[in-house]
Formats: C-alpha cells, structure tokens, sequence
C-alpha cells in the first residue's frame, strides 16, 4: 500500500505531533501532507519522511499568522493531491479530514477533537478576538461548520483520543468513534525516592486551563502550589497569588520531570480533550485531582491514580485537597506508574494497526462477496489488557457509548 498522512501544520512538536510521530513510525514509508511545515521546529523521525505542503507554505510569514489563514484552509486541503494513495490516515484538530482521497482508498481520522473554535468553544475565541475578528467569525464560521460537517463523509472510520472527543464526533458530525488513547512516552518518567511539600500545575497559562482556580483556592488554603508554564494569564495569576505560589515559568525537561515526580499531586482543573501532562505526573508515580470532565474520566481513577472533583470552583477544589490528604497514604506509586504504561506508544500503535487491518479485512470480504460482519477481529499478539475500544452510539439508538474489551 502507499500511504499518506496528513496533517493539519507542522510548526511545533506537542501532543499532536507525538501521535504524527507513532504513526510515522508505523508506516516508515508514509508520506507526510501538511498544510504549513517549519522545518526548524520539527525534530526526529518525522524528517526521514517526504513531507508535502499546500500552497499556503509559499504565503510570506505564514509561519507566523498561519491561524489567519483559516479561511483559506478548506481550499489548500482540497487542492493537496492524494490520489495515488491507499490508505489516508488524516491527524485531525484543524481540518485535515477536508482531504479528498480517491474512491478507493482508506481513509481513517484520527481526530484529536473537531475544531473548537467553530464549535463547542466557538464564544470563547469569538469574546475574546479583536474587532475585526468578532466582525468575520461569524460569517466565516458559519460557512466552515458546513464543510466541516460534509467533509466527515469522506472518512470511512473515525478514531477519537477520549470518550470526550468520540461524544462530540456524534454530536457535531454524527459518525461513531472508536477510542484509542493518544501515545505519551511514559518511559520518559520514573518514581522518585523523595516526594515534597508541594503540589504542582503545568501547562500553557490561558483561560480555559482554568490555572486561576488552582491559585485562588490554594492562596486562601496557604498550601505550597508550583505553577510552571507561560501565557496570556501570567501577570493576572500573579497578581492574584499569594505568598505560597511560586511561578517558575517554562521549564528545561529535566526541571519538568523533577517536579512532575516530587510533587504530592498534579492539581488539573481545566477540561482537555485528554491530557497528556495528568498521564505523564501518573508515569512519575503521583496522583492527580482533576475536574471530572473531558479527557480526565479516561485517565484519572479514582482512589487508584488521584481523585474527581465535580465543579470548577474554589470550593470545590479546596474540598478534593482535604479529601486527598485524609486518604493520601492509600496511593500507591507503583500502582499509579502501571496504569499509566496503558496509554504507551507501543499500545498505541498495536491498536492502530489493529483497527486498519479490520478495517482492510472488511474491504477484502467485500471484494470476495462475503458479508463483512463475519470477519473476526485482526486482534494483534500482545494486546494490552486493561486498553478498551469505546464506540459512540449513533443518534438513531440514544443509548450511551458501548465499551467493547479485546478478547
């Protein structure tokens, strides 16, 4: 087969571009599709790869306001040429599924999470945008939730990161999804000797991180909190903090990963489409209290790996602290550390390849006149127990996601 993957811009190495990465690493021969490529920002095996660009790459500082030309991005997807290709794996947050392969091939969507900013978080960005902006969102908005929603027709199989996601691929696109959790390098990460008199939050200081919770009630409870990361919220969360936050800004890996095992718990209050860094503090063997939405209900387990709390508020935050530190000796390191090995690279990739090659299976019955619903499931040796595939319920049932376990 020949193979492309698309992805939506290649400018930074985050999250998404770990998962680019594994699937680079499954399909060493794959070509690479992009709308916007730094060369400068990308490192490791994703420079072994032919990596093509639309025309947008030839747009002068483009690297810089590539986010301005999203109204032009439908039209570069649609004019990138995909057809001597077999199977598509588009990486989708942006609109990377807007490809258009040909009739045979098959397309799968990763999709980290349907475009927030013309969906569920549309009034966030829209409140927060200049005045210009406010003037030509909803125009174009509203134009690109319709391509959106048509696009999703072009995948034959839908891949979310959380159960979070795969309810809103039902919801904005009504498609089923099934849920393999993004890679994270959990060998990265080891259990320390020491824990401190600490606990720790880490990320991009911006408004829906909801940072400010984590200072406010950890100001009035005068318990140490270590903030690292930068943003847009730095100067009001220091203004607001007191004497027991400490901000540290960005940190080198090695810092990171200090803190990340010495803390008493990562405090994670915002609602992610997963979260990679909740995962990463549980590989270093902590605990995690989370807000009990988005991607946390599918990594947090509560009394096993950290705990739940129901609302984004001070209060609530306060009271999940108290909680934790009258059951903190019933967490156990280790314990935490083995459930955060299920979300490795390599439980990544046996599933990815396991949901191609049924998918591939069914095609080939197809092809023979045999009913595709008799073709058992190409369940690769080695398949991680505890991992499960979560499908979303079409519109027609109503009736909550299945979760189907590997036999």
């Amino acid at each position: 087969m020949k193979v492309a993957i698309v992805h939506y811009w290649l400018l930074s190495m985050r999250g998404g571009e770990k998962v680019l990465e594994a699937l680079s690493e499954l399909y060493p021969e794959a070509d690479i599709f992009t709308l916007v490529y730094d060369p400068d920002a990308i490192k490791g095996r994703l420079k072994n790869h032919t990596i093509k660009t639309s025309f947008l790459q030839k747009i002068p500082g483009v690297k810089k306001y590539y986010q301005l030309m999203l109204p032009l991005m439908p039209l570069a997807l649609e004019s990138m040429d995909i057809t001597d290709y077999d199977l598509v794996i588009s990486s989708e947050s942006g609109p990377a599924k807007g490809i258009i392969p040909k009739p045979d091939a098959l397309h799968v969507c990763y999709c980290h999470s349907p475009m927030r900013y013309i969906w569920d978080h549309y009034f966030f960005y829209h409140a927060n945008a200049g005045f210009l902006k406010r003037l030509l969102m909803p125009v174009i908005a509203s134009r690109l939730r319709q391509w959106d929603v048509s696009t999703s027709a072009r995948v034959d199989r839908f891949v979310a990161n959380s159960r979070h996601i795969a309810n809103r691929v039902e919801k904005y696109y009504r498609r089923d999804a099934t849920v393999i959790h993004p890679p994270v390098s959990v060998d990265d990460f080891a259990i320390a000797d020491d824990i401190g008199d600490f606990y720790l939050c880490a990320g991009q200081l911006v408004g829906y991180k909801r940072v400010d919770i984590a200072v406010d009630a950890f100001t009035r409870m005068q318990k140490n909190l270590v903030v690292i990361g930068t943003g847009e919220e730095m100067e009001d969360l220091k203004r607001r903090a007191g004497p027991t936050i400490k901000f540290l800004d960005h940190q080198p890996f090695a810092s990171l990963k200090k803190h990340m095992a010495q803390c008493k718990a990562l405090i994670f209050p915002g609602e992610e489409d997963f979260g990679i860094v909740p995962v990463e503090v549980m590989a270093s063997g902590r605990p995690v209290l989370a807000y009990g939405r988005g991607g946390a209900m599918d990594t947090v387990v509560e009394g096993l790996s950290g705990m739940l709390f129901a609302e984004q508020s001070v209060e609530c935050l306060i009271e999940s602290v108290a909680k934790f530190e009258a059951a903190e000796a019933g967490f156990e390191p280790k314990a935490i550390r083995a459930h955060a090995l299920n979300f490795s690279k390599d439980n990544f990739k046996k599933k990815i390849k396991m949901l191609v090659q049924e998918e591939l299976a069914k095609r080939s019955a197809v092809a023979a006149g045999l009913s595709p619903v008799n073709v058992p499931p190409a369940i690769p040796e080695g398949w991680p127990k505890p991992g499960a595939l979560v499908l979303a319920r079409s519109p027609k049932t109503r009736r909550p996601a299945d979760v189907v376990q590997p036999s």
